[in-house]
């Protein structure tokens, strides 16, 4: 066993889906929500994601090529689901919802599907690395190890997920404000890049 390639499979889960960078957007995605609320939506989502990536790992490139859609063709509409998301944030428009609308609309608003787990947890990147890293040796044992990676990264997720209550007091409405709008604006310049990557993997131009 290469304990070397599983070290690998640990580090490109952990840039690609960046638990670190993700937990200030967490904050934004969930304004005026206590804990308890922030631990089920975050654990919904981590839930979510860790299913599609097991997925795609196990039969993505089958799932995509039986269908004819390529890697380039899921980078490019993730690219334009997540800069949708960005504009909500820096135009407030989220919050302007939750507040003019009662509780029981909620779920409406619910990030944990959409775009928690995915595409941030689960994005184009995390999922095409899966199929990537689950054809680099063949067997079970193999798969089993590379999934028990992605689930540690998804672990190390959660956990900066149940702090992000005490971050969010620490900053403030106002702090939360400056971030949610700068967060949007790294949004919507990561989702022009996975545009911009899925073109370029499309072969449409050199």
């Amino acid at each position: 066993m290469d304990l070397s390639l599983y070290v690998t499979a640990f580090v490109t889960l952990f840039v690609v889906i960046d638990p670190i960078g993700l937990a200030p957007v967490f904050i934004a995605l969930t304004p005026g929500m206590d804990a308890a609320q922030r631990r089920r939506i975050g654990f919904r989502s981590l839930v979510i994601a860790g299913i599609l990536l097991t997925i795609f790992g196990l039969a993505g490139e089958s799932i995509l090529g039986g269908i004819g859609i390529s890697i380039s063709a899921f980078r490019i509409a993730g690219g334009l689901l997540l800069f949708l998301t960005a504009l909500d944030m820096l135009f407030e428009r989220r919050t302007e919802r939750r507040e003019n609308q009662g509780d029981g609309d909620a779920l409406r608003h619910d990030p944990s599907v959409f775009p928690l787990a995915l595409p941030l947890l689960a994005g184009p990147g995390a999922l095409a690395a899966m199929i990537l890293l689950m054809g680099e040796a063949p067997g079970i044992g193999h798969m089993i190890l590379v999934n028990l990676m992605m689930l540690a990264v998804l672990a190390i997720a959660m956990a900066l997920f149940v702090l992000a209550t005490p971050l969010a007091h620490a900053l403030g409405r106002t702090g939360v404000m400056v971030v949610t709008r700068l967060l949007g604006m790294l949004l919507a310049a990561l989702s022009v890049q996975f545009v911009i990557d899925g073109l370029k993997g499309s072969g449409l131009f050199p």
